[in-house]
């Protein structure tokens, strides 16, 4: 079969041979792959990634084998494996959390030099882990399910209490799942920021209230606007607190990634400020601590999500929760890969690129 190989640092294509499906496992193919923000990082920064998965005692890639990323997957049934159930027939539309379960525990896939990912026309599916996608959703959108649950854990994460006002720093896929989440969640205003005309676009269309471009307007003054308290918020403040600044409690998301980002966020951020990190920085970085501590900030660091919210995602997404559509600007074949994750630098060309490995 074919895949697109992450081999020496570089995107190429080529042939591997087609996985066999084990105990409790099931093959499928590969109908559409989204090429997710952390695969970029992943082939920029791999060796990184490497050290801190060793680190936190998590299995590793070896970087002198062949790996096959994709994490974001709608995938068809073909065949089980021995010791299935076979509850769903072959050519059912699936998706599934991103591992596998092994006798020796749960192993990732899209990292992972065992465990083929969805840049590949066929991989291996735990049979446990299996969604059947729902009222006919289209594969490159139930693909989104993954990206959108990053979304919908993160907000849980940030441990909603009501009357927060969120800003939204970044609006690439994860700025944008977490404003659909936070937009399902019913809380309002939602603020969001991206220098990148595209994404401020449609971070609207996906439920931001105020779009600000930082060239434009400082995020954190914007957000101030919006976040004023009501009369009666203010004259029921303890005296202490009518001393400060009359806002709404603030709920930051940081949603880019990139070192001096997260000073940034200590900076501009008020007392009292729960700030979410959701984007993945692969480097090093520097904050100041006593700005922390001097506005008593809390900061909250998030991965992935539970199966739970995976499952409430794909829901989303197949009832029309979510403008799914709206994210996808460009589908690609394995041969289009590499130029891919090379276009995806231009945020007003791309947004969501979705792989059709048979195409």
């Amino acid at each position: 079969m074919r895949a697109a190989i992450f081999r020496n640092g570089e995107i190429v294509v080529d042939r591997l041979p087609e996985p066999k499906p084990g105990p409790g496992q099931v093959l499928v193919k590969t109908l559409a792959c989204g090429i997710c923000g952390s695969d970029l990082h992943a082939r920029q920064h791999a060796h990184r990634m490497v050290e801190m998965a060793k680190k936190v005692g998590r299995t590793a890639m070896d970087l002198s084998r062949d790996v096959v990323f994709g994490h974001e997957f709608c995938c068809e049934v073909v065949e089980y494996g021995p010791g299935t159930e076979r509850k769903l027939r072959p050519g059912t539309r699936v998706c599934s959390l991103p591992a596998l379960l092994t006798p020796a525990g749960i192993q990732g896939i899209g990292y992972s030099n065992d465990n083929i990912g969805g840049y590949a026309e066929a991989m291996l599916l735990s049979e446990p882990l299996l969604l059947e996608v729902p009222n006919g959703l289209a594969a490159e959108h139930a693909a989104l399910t993954e990206p959108l649950a990053v979304g919908v854990h993160a907000v849980a994460k940030a441990n909603l209490r009501g009357g927060e006002v969120p800003l939204v720093i970044g609006c690439g896929p994860v700025g944008l799942a977490v404003i659909a989440a936070l937009r399902i969640k019913g809380l309002h205003p939602i603020v969001a920021a991206d220098y990148s005309p595209a994404r401020r676009a449609l971070a609207a269309k996906l439920g931001a209230d105020i779009v600000v471009d930082p060239r434009v307007s400082q995020p954190y003054a914007a957000w101030a606007e919006h976040a004023q308290m009501s009369e009666q918020e203010k004259a029921a403040r303890p005296p202490f607190q009518a001393m400060l600044p009359a806002l709404k409690p603030a709920l930051i998301f940081e949603c880019v990634g990139v070192p001096g980002l997260l000073q940034q966020v200590f900076e501009g951020a008020p007392r009292d400020a729960r700030i979410v990190v959701v984007g993945v920085c692969m480097e090093s970085d520097k904050s100041e601590p006593m700005l922390g501590i001097m506005k008593e900030l809390n900061v909250q660091y998030v991965l992935g999500y539970t199966p739970e919210e995976f499952a409430y995602s794909l829901r989303l997404i197949a009832e029309g929760e979510l403008d799914a559509a709206a994210m996808v600007t460009a589908t690609v074949g394995i041969d289009g890969v590499a130029k891919a994750f090379a276009d995806l630098a231009n945020p007003e060309a791309h947004t969501k690129i979705i792989v059709e490995p048979w195409r």
